[in-house]
């Protein structure tokens, strides 16, 4: 019998990819549902060659569109939701698994509304662990949820676990490609363009990760989602840049001994594991050509290239409403960025100037928190406008 499946965020790139390994899978899994924000014309793609029973726009000015209704009327067998109450109603449908890939703090709230109504939950919205990770983990345990990460480095230390007793764990070392901006000089990051930002040597992701990945925000977050994952203390997780993106993570035991997991660099493996646990299944994405890797090479990240990274774990220390306004402040900035309107040295800067205002809310609840991320992400259009 097939296990059914919703994919939130379908059109963005785990959501593509995730469609990618379904399709592969054939029969195991029935696509339930999909939701996209406003990619229409994708989202019909997909809708033709997967056939859903129920679809969600998020946006309302999409959802308004001449394209939306057009396809509603070329699809009446099809259930079709709007706006952000139309996604949160789709999380709110039971099925086996849902795969939790909305981009940012947007896939906040229907990663909690999803909770209750699935037996698994693949979860790739890291943003959901950042923000409030003390409350997602309470529910999943109280919803008995299988939670199975999809960030490859998550995925790695996943299934590294499964063959290292907690008790021998001394840190997790996630690894970082460095970014687009790995071989740019310092004093040269100033004057770099989306355009080159975006240019990201190792991974095919979304614009707004891609960035993340460039100032080291995106390792930064899976610091505090692998804080929350694994209950482990910031002190005893690492970040090491490794470029050729082979080794996904490591743990080390307290022997010294490093266990690490390699692959190559495409998020369908991450997806296909997420999906098929424990089960192993033969993969069609590729295996790795050590002979044409050549080497795996390693190096700090420290040294003034990568100030967010420390801001991050200082966010993640702080804990209560700060990881939320952190990532506020960021996807603001980042936003302003890719607009042309903030240079890339000064999306850290904004962030760090916004942390530095807010007084953290030490136990809050989820109203606290979606508070202080819409308040950090005021601030931080202040700051860029003034």
């Amino acid at each position: 019998m097939s296990s059914t499946v919703t994919v939130l965020g379908s059109t963005g790139s785990i959501g593509v990819s995730t469609l990618r390994v379904l399709k592969t899978l054939g029969g195991r899994f029935e696509l339930y549902g999909l939701s996209c924000h406003r990619n229409i014309s994708l989202l019909e793609r997909q809708i033709g060659e997967f056939h859903p029973a129920v679809v969600a726009v998020g946006s309302e000015e999409a959802a308004c569109g001449l394209e939306f209704e057009k396809l509603k009327r070329r699809h009446p067998d099809i259930e079709f939701l709007e706006g952000c109450d139309g996604i949160l109603e789709l999380a709110r449908r039971d099925v086996d698994v849902v795969v939790s890939a909305i981009v940012g703090g947007a896939g906040l709230k229907p990663s909690l509304e999803a909770l209750p109504h699935a037996g698994r939950m693949a979860l790739a919205n890291k943003e959901t662990l950042v923000m409030a990770g003390d409350i997602f983990m309470r529910r999943v345990r109280d919803c008995n949820v299988e939670l199975i990460p999809v960030d490859s480095e998550h995925s790695a230390v996943f299934a590294l676990l499964e063959n290292i007793k907690r008790k021998n764990i001394a840190r997790i070392i996630l690894t970082a490609s460095g970014g687009s901006l790995r071989d740019r000089p310092v004093r040269e990051l100033e004057s770099v363009t989306p355009e080159e930002a975006l240019a990201h040597p190792t991974w095919n992701m979304g614009s707004k990760i891609t960035i993340d990945s460039a100032t080291l925000v995106n390792k930064g977050l899976e610091v505090i989602e692998a804080h929350h994952l694994f209950n482990v203390g910031y002190d005893d997780i690492d970040v090491v840049i490794h470029p050729q993106s082979i080794i996904h993570s490591m743990v080390e035991t307290v022997d010294g001994s490093v266990h690490a997991l390699m692959s190559v660099p495409d998020m369908a493996l991450p997806i296909m594991n997420a999906l098929t646990y424990p089960e192993k299944v033969a993969n069609p994405f590729g295996r790795i050509d050590f002979s044409r890797v050549g080497s795996l090479t390693f190096k700090s990240h420290e040294g003034g290239k990568y100030p967010a990274l420390e801001l991050c774990y200082s966010a993640g220390r702080a804990g209560g409403t700060m990881p939320a306004v952190l990532n506020g402040a960021n996807e603001v900035a980042v936003g302003a960025f890719l607009e042309k309107r903030l240079r890339f040295t000064h999306i850290v800067k904004i962030v760090e100037r916004v942390m530095a205002l807010h007084s953290p809310l030490v136990d809050p609840g989820i109203d606290d928190i979606f508070s202080a991320d819409a308040w950090a992400r005021d601030m931080a259009n202040r700051m860029i406008r003034g």
